[in-house]
């Protein structure tokens, strides 16, 4: 089992900037993928971005430029810099780990950004 925590989330003005935070634990060993996604009422789960131990694997076309995702391998920890936050994302972000030898996945309990115009 793996245990996300988050945090990082809140309100913010059109233009302003986040960090989000989320932090592993428990059986985290073998090859992992990190991620955040993203979800409003009605809508799918979608992707943000990924990352490796090492590599940034994917990200969203909509936040390319604007959002990075970084990760301290020593703290477990991902992170999510949202910059130019725009009102549409607005959104619960929610941390993801996934075991790929195991092909499971473990989500956190997601965190509300909410950007006013």
């Amino acid at each position: 089992q793996v245990q996300l925590v988050e945090s990082g989330g809140g309100l913010v003005q059109a233009g302003g900037s986040l960090r989000l935070s989320c932090t592993a634990s428990g059986s985290i060993i073998g090859f992992n993928v990190m991620g955040w996604f993203r979800q409003t009422p009605g809508k799918q789960r979608e992707l943000v971005a990924t990352i490796t131990s090492t590599t940034v694997t994917n990200v969203a076309d909509s936040v390319k430029g604007r959002f990075t995702i970084s990760r301290d391998n020593a703290k477990n920890t991902v992170y999510l810099q949202m910059n130019s936050l725009k009102p549409e994302d607005t959104a619960v972000y929610y941390c993801n780990f996934r075991r790929v030898i195991w092909n499971d996945n473990y989500w956190g309990q997601g965190t509300q950004v909410t950007v006013s115009s």
